[in-house]
């Protein structure tokens, strides 16, 4: 068990002050309008107090169990994208090694071999699949299966394990401790969904990209960029080494890139004609339908961060 910093202890306090408020708030607006049917909200909220209830104890628990945390993270993701992309009956015997490839990228983690860490998929997974896929002999849809099998590699295996190296770098900040990295990037990450749906849903006229996400507004995105670029410049200096100047610049990095993970997550989704990736968590989809967002911001927060403070 690991001892827990004092900053990183009062922010997972406010998550769950955060998450109290919202069931109250929840239960309020149900008895006020007991006509309306908010089945879909308390089914939200429940699996907001599940996931961040097994988050915290999973980081609260170490490194070990940490890591195969978010590798099981990652299986799910990448087992949930390629059940919903078309696939040929002979790519089955080339996902096995894009599974595979899971178990090796977070032992690299684990032991710390950022050299590896960084190149392993994109460079060593990248060319072995097409050879694998070659020597099973069937090119009808080759270049599409390549494609896919590789894309959702990189997004629910590279992309993730991002959060999990977070965890071994070096501590620069005593106050926020090893986990404080990954509590700001998670947080700021689904903040940021929270508050360009609330921006969206209050001023929202514009919208941005209607035949991909039609609720999506240039108002809702303008708004949660400018809400996280400011709450990101206060909280990291507390759970991270960065400078209230860098939290500014990683609080854009994430809103943005936050952005472009949902809605490429949604063109998917619409290339496939469905609505959710998933029914795992109840009240918000699959398991990708919670990470798009993560694909994006992890890879691109951890390599601002490794290149200003490591």
């Amino acid at each position: 068990m690991l001892s827990v910093a004092d900053n990183v202890f009062y922010m997972m306090v406010m998550v769950i002050i955060l998450l109290v408020v919202a069931s109250i708030t929840c239960y309020t607006i149900q008895v006020k309008s007991p006509d309306k049917n908010y089945t879909e909200l308390h089914q939200r909220i429940r699996s907001w107090w599940v996931m961040i209830g097994i988050l915290f104890a999973v980081l609260l628990s170490g490194n070990t169990l940490s890591m195969v945390f978010f590798a099981f993270l990652s299986f799910l993701a990448l087992k949930e994208f390629l059940s919903i992309v078309p696939m040929r009956l002979t790519d089955r015997r080339v996902i096995f090694w894009a599974y595979l490839s899971i178990p090796f990228q977070y032992y690299w983690v684990a032991i710390g071999w950022y050299g590896m860490f960084i190149i392993f998929i994109p460079v060593y997974v990248f060319l072995f699949l097409p050879m694998r896929m070659v020597l099973i002999g069937d090119m009808k849809g080759f270049i599409r299966s390549a494609g896919i099998v590789h894309w959702g590699t990189m997004l629910t295996v590279y992309s993730i394990s991002h959060i999990a190296y977070l965890l071994v770098l070096p501590e620069k900040n005593n106050q926020a401790g090893i986990i404080g990295p990954v509590l700001f990037l998670l947080f700021m990450t689904e903040f940021n969904d929270v508050c360009q749906y609330v921006w969206g849903k209050i001023l929202g006229k514009h919208k941005i990209i209607p035949k991909v996400s039609p609720n999506k507004t240039w108002e809702g995105f303008i708004g949660g960029v400018v809400t996280i670029t400011f709450c990101s410049g206060f909280i990291a200096p507390m759970l991270t080494p960065l400078t209230f100047n860098q939290g500014l610049m990683a609080g854009m990095l994430m809103s943005v890139s936050g952005f472009i993970g949902d809605v490429v997550i949604s063109s998917v989704k619409r290339d496939l004609h469905i609505k959710d990736s998933g029914h795992l968590i109840p009240g918000h989809g699959g398991i990708l339908d919670r990470l798009d967002s993560l694909t994006y911001t992890a890879p691109l927060f951890f390599h601002y961060l490794y290149y200003v403070s490591y």
